[in-house]
C-alpha cells in the first residue's frame, strides 16, 4: 500500500510541473520579458507623442510673453496705418501693400493671443499706454509712431502722404524685425520663435519694396 501512495504522489507531482512548464512558456515573450494580456511591448500610450506637443506648447520664458505684448500693439498700429490708406492714395503699390500688410498682421494678432491664453497670461492690449516699455527693453527701437505722427499722416494726401506712409512703415517694420531678432535669440518658445522668424522674413521684404517706391 505504501509503494502504491508513493507512485500515485509522484506521477501528481510531475503533472502539476509539466502543467506550470506549459503555462509559464505561454506567458513569456521570445525575448524573455513577460507579455501581459491584451498588451504586447510595442503597445506604449497612444497619448505620449501629443503629450509631448503640448508640453512643447506650455514651454516659455519671460522672453516670450515679452515678445507677444509688445508685438500684439505693435501690429495693431501697423494694420492702423494701413487702413489710413484708403481715401488718401491713387497708388496701387501703396494700396497693394497696405492690403497685405493688414491682411498678415490681423490673424497674427489673433495667434499672439492664443499663444497668451496657452501660457496662462492675460490678453494683450492694442494699447501701448497701459504697458511698462522700459521693463521690456526695447526701449525706442519699436519703430512705433507717436500720436503726432499719426496726426500728420491722417492730414496728408496723395504723394505727400504716400511718401510719409511709406516712410513711416520703413521704421516700424525695422522695429517688429528688431523685436522678433531678441525673441529669436533669447525666446524659447517653439511656436512664438516660428512667429518671429515669420515675421523677420515677411517685413524685410516688404521693406525692400516700399524702398523701392520711396522717391530716388
Amino acid at each position: 500500500m505504501r509503494s502504491n501512495r508513493s507512485t500515485r504522489f509522484t506521477v501528481a507531482i510531475t503533472a502539476a510541473s509539466a502543467v506550470a512548464a506549459i503555462v509559464l512558456a505561454g506567458c513569456s515573450s521570445d525575448d524573455g520579458g513577460m507579455d501581459m494580456p491584451g498588451m504586447s511591448s510595442s503597445d506604449a500610450p497612444a497619448s505620449s507623442s501629443s503629450e509631448a506637443s503640448a508640453e512643447a506648447s506650455a514651454d516659455f520664458n519671460d522672453a516670450d510673453v515679452t515678445f507677444v505684448e509688445g508685438m500684439y500693439p505693435h501690429h495693431a498700429q501697423a494694420v492702423d496705418m494701413a487702413s489710413l490708406v484708403d481715401g488718401r492714395t491713387e497708388n496701387a503699390q501703396v494700396i497693394e501693400l497696405a492690403q497685405a500688410i493688414e491682411a498678415a498682421q490681423a490673424p497674427e494678432m489673433e495667434q499672439m493671443n492664443a499663444l497668451l491664453a496657452a501660457w496662462g497670461q492675460p490678453a494683450a492690449s492694442a494699447d501701448m499706454g497701459g504697458m511698462d516699455m522700459g521693463g521690456m527693453d526695447m526701449g525706442g527701437m519699436t519703430g512705433m509712431m507717436s500720436q503726432e505722427d499719426m496726426d500728420m499722416l491722417s492730414a496728408a494726401n496723395g504723394a505727400e502722404f504716400d511718401s510719409m506712409w511709406l516712410t513711416m512703415m520703413i521704421e516700424h517694420h525695422k522695429g517688429a524685425i528688431e523685436m522678433a531678432q531678441i525673441e529669436l535669440a533669447d525666446g524659447s518658445n517653439p511656436d512664438a520663435k516660428e512667429l518671429a522668424s515669420t515675421i523677420v522674413d515677411a517685413q524685410q521684404s516688404e521693406i525692400s519694396t516700399m524702398e523701392s517706391l520711396l522717391p530716388q
